[in-house]
């Protein structure tokens, strides 16, 4: 019998799981099955990372959503016991600290520089642009030879076409910054590798706003630059800044759409009932729930308590670090009924997927505008989309913490 105990700090160590928890082979969609066990029997205990360190597990929705709109919790990841991911993700926070790993006020004065452009207005705005680089890749599938590899062909191009475009980054580029945003987001890479991946990127942003401080146009690193030269910034925030908004706006989409696809391949009533609608309301629920029944961004949320909190009977001492398993929580029968089964017409908008609180993810307008637009139109435009191999020969992203698939094999 697995027993998790959440006494404290002076639990055995023989009692103290492992963090992350492997998948099982069967579903590579579900979470690990010893974090259900965890939500079950031990919802907020300790767990080891990498380092050694005990933080606190967090594991039911509602305990997730309640710390991460607490006040009392830090996202400071220079903070002592701060449960880093891995040893890389600790040397890149040490070389590009961004607003995402700082406290307000100085998390909301960085942030508020960006907000205005992934608003929901501008994000919308940026749709029929989106839809036209859909359809423009979907025409060079159809047109070239199968089977063919949605990751490289399709799933990557299309966030990385959309950031690119809104930040102001020549698309050319794409080979050098998608190689080094990879080695970032593998817990295996080392350190020195992180901090070259890092270094090369950071010279890279630093340059494009130089570009941009000398010729200004109508994008996010032009918006930097300006903050830059109204002293407001530093270049080396600035790129910083930079470097987060290209990695992530085009890593985590692009997960989706691949992960997503093979979901939906999988539960064939499921992509039926989307691919036979044309109501924009049935798609957005479908992209809500495909968001939360994957919940790509794994490893949880990090935090260390500023003070003690209690917390689902249990007591986070002042100091400690704390691990918010949004994967898990997303899966909570408590807060979704039949939280394993993909439901389209579900439409949970309460997930966590994008965290929760002012540290919510500034990009979930076009990370939902972006997948509504391939699963409105990819299925559609190509009905009879299948794998072009079976399911256990897909390379899953077990060492990443973003999770999604190397190459998805695909024919029709």
């Amino acid at each position: 019998m697995n027993t998790f105990s959440a006494s404290g700090t002076d639990v055995p160590s023989a009692q103290v799981p492992d963090y992350p928890m492997a998948r099982a082979a069967r579903c590579p969609f579900d979470p690990p099955p010893d974090l259900h066990i965890l939500q079950d029997q031990a919802p907020i205990s300790r767990v080891r990372l990498w380092d050694g360190s005990t933080p606190w597990l967090v594991t039911r929705y509602d305990d997730v959503r309640a710390l991460l709109a607490d006040p009392r919790i830090s996202s400071e990841s220079d903070r002592p016991h701060y449960p880093h991911l891995s040893a890389a993700q600790k040397e890149r926070r040490r070389q590009s600290r961004t607003f995402i790993n700082m406290d307000d006020p100085e998390h909301a004065r960085l942030r508020r520089m960006v907000t205005a452009s992934f608003s929901i207005r501008q994000v919308e705005a940026l749709r029929p642009a989106i839809e036209q680089i859909v359809d423009g890749l979907i025409d060079t599938m159809l047109a070239g030879p199968r089977p063919v590899d949605l990751v490289e062909a399709f799933a990557l191009p299309v966030p990385s076409l959309v950031i690119c475009e809104l930040l102001g980054v020549p698309y050319a580029d794409h080979d050098f910054f998608q190689a080094n945003s990879r080695i970032l987001v593998r817990r295996t890479s080392t350190v020195e590798q992180a901090r070259v991946a890092t270094q090369q990127l950071l010279d890279y942003l630093d340059r494009q706003i130089g570009v941009k401080l000398a010729h200004p146009a109508d994008d996010v690193l032009s918006t930097l630059a300006a903050r830059v030269r109204a002293g407001e910034l530093s270049r080396h925030q600035a790129a910083s800044m930079g470097m987060l908004l290209l990695t992530a706006g085009h890593e985590t989409t692009a997960n989706m759409i691949a992960l997503g696809t093979l979901a939906l391949l999988q539960n064939p009533d499921q992509l039926d009932r989307l691919r036979g609608s044309a109501d924009p309301k049935v798609v957005a629920s479908a992209v809500e729930e495909l968001l939360r029944h994957l919940t790509i961004v794994h490893g949880g949320r990090r935090r260390v308590a500023r003070e003690d909190i209690e917390v689902g009977g249990v007591t986070i001492r002042a100091g400690e670090g704390v691990v918010l398993a949004n994967d898990v929580a997303n899966r909570d029968p408590e807060a979704f009924p039949d939280p394993d089964e993909l439901d389209v017409d579900r439409n949970p908008r309460h997930h966590v997927a994008f965290g929760f609180g002012v540290h919510q993810c500034l990009g979930q307008p076009l990370a939902r505008v972006e997948p509504q637009v391939v699963y409105s139109t990819l299925y559609r435009r190509i009905p009879t989309l299948k794998l072009a191999v079976d399911l256990d020969e897909i390379p899953f992203k077990h060492d990443g913490n973003v999770y999604g698939v190397y190459a998805l094999p695909v024919t029709w």
